[in-house]
């Protein structure tokens, strides 16, 4: 076992719901196994700046329903410097923290990564992005939420969709990634998903909206990741909107809203899981590592292979679009 006496948990990245979930199991967890327990406001750059909070079990009391992060979060260009990674360990030094779990996506689990190399301080990963494309893991802190709130959504449009013979291009969050918009496609019965893992072709889109129009469908969804090869959703309604005009055409982007709100019931326990996994594992002796799920276990995945890894569409979810739209 570790000897350790104190940790600090902080935030990084882009805000997922559920991330105060995973504060939450982090600070009990490690208080339950008599260590002290800091938190770093504004991730990477809180640290720098020693912006660190002593946290007790209270601290951590009603967040875990909250979306967003109670510790904020921040992108820190002066971590990316030899000089503010100095300025962050001394800052650690000085507040007596033996280690460190950091909850973020690939960017945040990078920087973790440097600063145990240089430094060999031990840190643990919590995966919290709702983009769901960091590899080890069938799912990260967020993704869930994320989903069912697209999903909502799109539920609602397809009511105005309907009532006016309506096409909506509904554009959701995913630059490099498609998994947002896959998964909420089939949920919400989308006609098509557009994905940056697949090439898409306008004229193959606007065939199937043709087909669909002389089956007599009264409205169609296409949800499109912002990411998609052909462009946004506002470029691709144009495209389309030149050569098919059975429908009257309109384009939502749901954006920032797919971040907030409070986090599913799922997200809830796999973060709490999360968090208290990462507190066992440092006291185990590990480091340089990411607590993932697979098939409803919970892993260990070295840094290393999470963040250069590229986590492989799902063909059958792929093809279940086609076959269902």
């Amino acid at each position: 076992m570790a000897n350790l006496k104190k940790i600090a948990v902080l935030t990084s990245g882009g805000d997922a719901p559920g991330m105060n979930a995973c504060v939450r199991a982090v600070v009990r967890s490690a208080i339950n196994n008599g260590l002290s327990v800091n938190g770093i406001y504004r991730g990477y750059q809180g640290m720098i700046e020693g912006d660190f909070i002593q946290c007790e079990k209270h601290t951590v009391s009603n967040i875990l329903h909250r979306g967003g992060t109670f510790l904020k979060t921040a992108r820190s260009d002066d971590f990316r410097t030899k000089e503010g990674r100095q300025k962050a360990y001394e800052q650690l030094q000085a507040n007596e923290v033996d280690a460190l779990v950091v909850i973020g996506g690939d960017g945040s689990f990078t920087g973790a990564a440097i600063l145990h190399d240089e430094f060999g301080i031990p840190v643990m990963g919590c995966p919290g992005t709702i983009d769901n494309d960091l590899f080890g893991t069938d799912f990260t802190i967020g993704y869930d939420t994320a989903v069912n709130t697209v999903v909502d959504a799109v539920d609602r449009i397809r009511d105005t969709a309907e009532s006016h013979n309506r096409l909506f291009f509904v554009e959701v969050m995913g630059r490099d990634a498609g998994l947002i918009a896959l998964r909420s496609g089939i949920a919400s019965g989308a006609e098509a998903v557009l994905i940056p893992e697949t090439v898409t072709y306008i004229d193959e889109l606007i065939e199937t909206l043709h087909t669909g129009y002389l089956q007599h469908k009264t409205s169609a969804i296409i949800i499109v990741a912002e990411g998609d090869d052909e462009g946004g959703a506002y470029e691709i309604a144009e495209k389309v909107g030149k050569k098919f005009n059975s429908y009257e055409t309109k384009v939502t982007v749901l954006g920032h809203i797919q971040r907030g709100g409070r986090p599913s019931a799922y997200d809830r326990v796999m973060a709490s899981r999360m968090g208290n996994r990462a507190v066992e594992a440092l006291l185990r002796g590990e480091t340089n590592k990411m607590v993932g799920i697979q098939r409803n276990e919970l892993v260990l995945v070295p840094f290393e292979k999470a963040i250069k890894h590229h986590k492989q569409i799902n063909q059958e979810l792929l093809n279940l679009v086609e076959i269902l739209s």
